[in-house]
């Protein structure tokens, strides 16, 4: 019977798809279900055999690859605890993260070894002398899934740390497989998938399209990072039929110039998510994909996507859709959160439900800021919802700017900015002014060979915006900063100006 835990998830696969592959990695190598079925098992057999046992925290720092699947199921049919660490993270970051979630063990490649000092068992991927190789790992006794509840703590991921130190939200096994079976019913997931993806898979989002995989016996297509004339390759040569990705990924792929050339037809739809994207990107991706481009929301505090559409569903571009089933939502009054927002208006989006973490690890004071007595979370996300109840994101309360009184949604500015042709991304972020308060500026990536002005963009905006709302400075820039996952740091381009 199908239980709402990870520990026996691969397992369970290899039961029912067999030699069916189940992960490709084009140019290096392929395994099937039972190929990762057993390296897993093989593995956990290895971690036992060196004390390490269920409810251990162990700290998985590698790149996507087979190597990161198969030690992520030998930690959960361990019955251990996996605390992902992203491999674009300094040894400084991973270091942090190892001491505060009080890790056991690190598994990370071996020419980071030498990066950490570490009272942790350190397990790595190559030669290293002085601690043993993965691969010797997989020479263990086989070890079949250990019996795990539903609410055992199973994950506990690191926040981002944008408003300082990262916090470590944990997760049951329940909570990440609602997000799981939740996104894989809606997306009308299936055997027959082929999925193309470089997310990273400690990144809830890359995690739950992982998972997705061992759930319903498609074929997962990976690369270590991503590369917009690859992926436009891949989808044609794997005949992928779902691309998943962030949305700076799809504004590279549009301006990619071997898109005039490559063969998307075997896409059925794709999905994007991380961070809200202009309706005129996404109409525009949608007219040269030829699929429809879910969007979906979700965050690290609730297990990976929780919001999103179905590609039954008639498009609405630039909402996130409906919650997932046992998930709840509501808009909150922006001055008091105890009250719902007017119908239509915007406010914070607030959540509960089984995804939603129970809280921050050993951190009560964080979890009590950002979980009320009534079991909701809130997101720090200005939303709305339509008459129908798909939610629209507005922006992030942080990222708000108040000019002269008013309040500007970098997002809305960014929509409109983006429905300029020769654009090709764009970010908007707020900046000190002493009349003002704060006013808002543009940083712009032009299309390849586009003339473009300030003063051009400026006349667009005038065209579509009240007069407050437009911004008072265009920069343009060869690309924009991102964090590990894609995201587009508008934190970054404000300290950045700030500086100057």
């Amino acid at each position: 019977m199908l239980q709402s835990r990870v520990s026996d998830l691969a397992h369970r696969a290899a039961l029912k798809f067999g030699e069916k592959t189940a992960l490709t990695l084009p140019g290096l190598r392929s395994l099937s279900f039972r190929e990762i079925d057993d390296l897993a098992g093989r593995m956990a057999g290895a971690f036992a055999a060196r004390g390490l046992k269920a409810g251990d925290r162990i700290v998985l720092h590698l790149p996507n690859g087979w190597q990161w699947v198969v030690a992520y199921h030998a930690i959960a049919r361990l019955g251990g605890v996996v605390v992902p660490a992203n491999f674009l993270l300094s040894a400084e970051e991973v270091s942090y993260i190892v001491e505060d979630s009080e890790a056991t063990a690190l598994i990370v490649p071996a020419e980071r070894r030498a990066s950490f000092k570490t009272r942790a068992q350190v397990y790595t991927l190559g030669e290293a002398p002085e601690a043993e190789e993965l691969t010797r790992l997989l020479d263990g006794d086989y070890m079949l899934p250990v019996e795990r509840n539903p609410e055992d703590l199973f994950t506990i991921g690191y926040t981002s740390g944008t408003t300082g130190r990262p916090k470590g939200a944990t997760m049951s096994h329940e909570g990440l497989f609602a997000s799981l079976s939740g996104t894989a019913t809606i997306h009308v997931r299936h055997e027959g998938d082929a999925v193309l993806t470089s997310l990273p898979f400690p990144h809830v989002y890359g995690n739950i399209v992982m998972n997705a995989t061992f759930l319903v016996g498609s074929r997962l297509i990976t690369t270590p990072r991503f590369d917009a004339a690859e992926a436009l390759r891949l989808i044609g040569e794997e005949k992928a039929t779902l691309f998943e990705g962030v949305p700076t990924m799809f504004y590279q792929m549009l301006a990619h110039p071997s898109i005039g050339d490559a063969d998307l037809s075997s896409l059925t739809r794709c999905t994007v998510g991380g961070q809200t994207m202009p309706t005129a990107k996404i109409n525009a991706v949608t007219s040269r994909f030829g699929c429809p481009l879910l969007e979906l929301w979700g965050m690290t505090e609730v297990a990976g996507p929780a919001v999103t559409h179905s590609p039954y569903w008639s498009p609405r571009p630039g909402s996130i859709g409906l919650p997932m089933p046992g998930f709840e939502t509501r808009i909150a009054d922006l001055e008091d959160s105890s009250r719902d927002s007017a119908p239509g208006a915007a406010g914070e989006l607030m959540v509960r439900g089984t995804m939603v973490t129970k809280g921050y690890w050993r951190n009560e004071v964080a979890t009590k800021e950002t979980i009320n007595a009534q079991g909701w979370l809130a997101t720090g996300d200005i939303a709305r919802a339509d008459k129908d109840g798909f939610i629209f994101i507005v922006d992030r309360k942080k990222d708000m700017i108040i000019t002269a009184g008013y309040n500007v949604y970098p997002a809305e500015l960014e929509q409109v900015i983006a429905m300029h042709p020769s654009v090709a991304m764009v970010a908007v972020a707020g900046t000190a002014d002493e009349e003002k308060g704060e006013i808002a500026q543009a940083f712009v990536v032009p299309h390849r060979n586009a003339v473009l002005s300030e003063e051009d963009l400026i006349a667009h905006c005038r065209k579509h915006l009240a007069s407050y709302k437009i911004p008072r400075k265009v920069i343009f820039v060869e690309d924009l900063p991102k964090n590990s996952t894609g995201k587009i740091l508008r934190r970054s381009l404000r300290e950045a100006q700030a500086s100057v």
